[in-house]
């Protein structure tokens, strides 16, 4: 998994404009052309039924038939204008509805007028008009409506000789419409409201989830979320690299990513139904020892629960490092006022040396002294050089040439041969890494003296040999030696301050050439060899 993307809340302050979706569109002409095709079908199917209407509808049955299968025409046009999405929806809608109430009256008069009781179809096309034009013209269409009923009444009078007009109704269907126009704004209103905090509220949670999963991602903590099927439903980079397998993805089951953890988790959940505890405890994944506790979304199963990983190194080095901060200023204290007496003592001891009265067991009991005195100034030098890491000036260094100079400076300076430290090169051209000079001296000039006083095994020589591989991003710098190696329950200890297993030595050198490394943005690690030796390595960046 790649790492992820910076959050800018610059990048993200330009939301998504909150605004609903315009009133009206695509969609909602072609709902509005389902159900006009449904009260087309509905009146064919009621005046087809021989008696279904009024006797008196076969005066006009002609008017009918004429006008529904004119009013199935414009629903074909009404089909194609869809598809082509031309012309523009409000226009579409205004001829609409103006067809409608035109056809609707037209059925009306045909079924018997206001008495037929069609007039609510009227209703129907100035509510839909109220709803969909925004609330504009929504006045203009109940009033049209009202004008086509008064009309039809009138008109019915006039030609059929109506002995009693019904005007009354016909002014009742009028406020109708009137107040189906005023209601359906409200409507409008209140559901454009509703859709514009809805978009509102959206923008706020995408905002939320978007900062929820920077923060997750961004953790130090690995988080995975396991559905109840112990499926990996989420993990964030952390984790990804706590668990250091490609099969660790969304999807993949827990137990192939991780069985240690799968079978932990298996473990917590027992424990956790039958005594309401969970089991604190560490898990060793790869070479890494992790610390994981979890958390349930829910009382069920299916639910899920997230996982929390830990590594318990970098916990462990985390309190080493508050530890050796807090007493980093008392041991340069204490080992500046140790140094003055001891260089008093060493000074003493020197001039009693050059005494010509001294017998041979005084003298013996001098070179104790001062050899341990020689001991504590080396002692003062790592503290002091562990308490005041000096800045790292790193310039590029050309590894080959570097190298060799660092080989015959070793070899002189300790009296060995070639056959003891040699210098393997890269196949490729020489490699070029940047770090301070002097901190890569030091670093590796710890290592060879490690590998020259523990590289024996049996009856062959100490041997070591530096190794240089690279690869498309990184370089690799191995010291290598053909000693018995280190016990693996060991081998997580060697890097701890003030751990050694030799009595004369400090414990400080491979923590401090593994700060040396940190400083200077290298890696710092060792390798087992196998039958035998040690390996470690030093990662840099190209």
């Amino acid at each position: 998994m790649s790492d992820p993307v910076p959050y800018s809340f610059a990048q993200h302050s330009a939301k998504p404009p909150i605004e609903p979706s315009p009133y009206p569109n695509w969609a909602i002409l072609r709902w509005l052309f389902f159900l006009r095709l449904f009260i087309a079908l509905s009146l064919i199917s009621a005046f087809a039924i021989r008696g279904a209407l009024p006797d008196d509808v076969g005066n006009n049955g002609t008017l009918i038939w004429t006008v529904l299968p004119i009013y199935a025409l414009t629903l074909l046009l009404s089909a194609i204008a869809l598809l082509r999405q031309r012309p523009r929806p409000e226009h579409q809608l205004q001829l609409t509805i103006a067809v409608d109430i035109i056809v609707f009256t037209l059925v009306m008069h045909a079924a018997g007028g206001v008495d037929s009781g069609l007039g609510l179809l009227l209703a129907i096309a100035v509510a839909t008009g109220a709803l969909l034009m925004e609330g504009r013209l929504s006045l203009f269409f109940a009033s049209m409506a009202a004008l086509a009923v008064i009309v039809e009444e009138t008109f019915t009078q006039i030609h059929h000789d109506v002995a009693s007009p019904n005007y009354t109704q016909a002014g009742l269907l009028g406020i109708t419409f009137f107040t189906v126009a005023l209601l359906a704004q409200i409507l409008y209103r209140r559901i454009r409201a509703a859709e514009w905090l809805a978009a509102r509220r959206n923008v706020d949670i995408a905002d939320l989830s978007k900062l929820n999963a920077f923060i997750i991602q961004s953790m130090s903590t690995g988080v995975l979320i396991v559905d109840g099927e112990r499926q990996l439903q989420m993990l964030n980079h952390a984790a990804t690299q706590l668990l250091g397998k490609d099969m660790a993805h969304p999807g993949a089951p827990l137990a192939a990513a991780a069985p240690r953890l799968a079978a932990w988790l298996d473990a917590s959940v027992k424990t956790s139904i039958k005594a309401n505890q969970r089991p604190a405890t560490t898990i060793h994944v790869g070479n890494r020892e992790l610390r994981p506790t979890l958390q349930w979304l829910g009382e069920q199963r299916a639910s899920g629960i997230v996982i929390f990983l830990e590594d318990q190194q970098e916990l462990t080095k985390e309190a080493q490092q508050i530890k050796l901060a807090s007493l980093g200023t008392l041991t340069a204290s204490i080992a500046h006022n140790i140094r003055n007496p001891l260089s008093a003592i060493s000074h003493a001891a020197q001039l009693l040396a050059e005494s010509p009265q001294l017998s041979d067991d005084d003298r013996h009991l001098l070179a104790i002294v001062r050899r341990n005195g020689e001991r504590i100034e080396e002692i003062i030098q790592s503290i002091l050089q562990l308490s005041r890491r000096n800045q790292a000036e790193p310039e590029p260094i050309e590894l080959i040439p570097w190298l060799n100079q660092l080989c015959d400076d070793f070899r002189a300076s300790h009296g060995i041969g070639p056959e003891t430290i040699s210098l393997q090169p890269p196949h490729e051209t020489n490699p070029i890494v940047t770090a301070d000079p002097r901190h890569l001296s030091q670093i590796l000039s710890n290592l060879c003296e490690n590998a020259l006083k523990h590289g024996e095994y049996k009856d062959r020589p100490p041997s070591i040999e530096l190794r240089i591989e690279r690869n498309a991003k990184l370089i690799f710098l191995e010291v290598l030696d053909s000693g018995p190696g280190i016990d693996p329950e060991k081998a997580q200890e060697i890097f701890n301050p003030f751990y050694t297993t030799s009595a004369s030595g400090t414990g400080l050198g491979l923590y401090i050439a593994r700060e040396l490394a940190e400083t200077n943005g290298a890696l710092l690690e060792y390798i087992a060899r196998q039958p035998q030796g040690c390996c470690f390595r030093l990662t840099f960046q190209t």
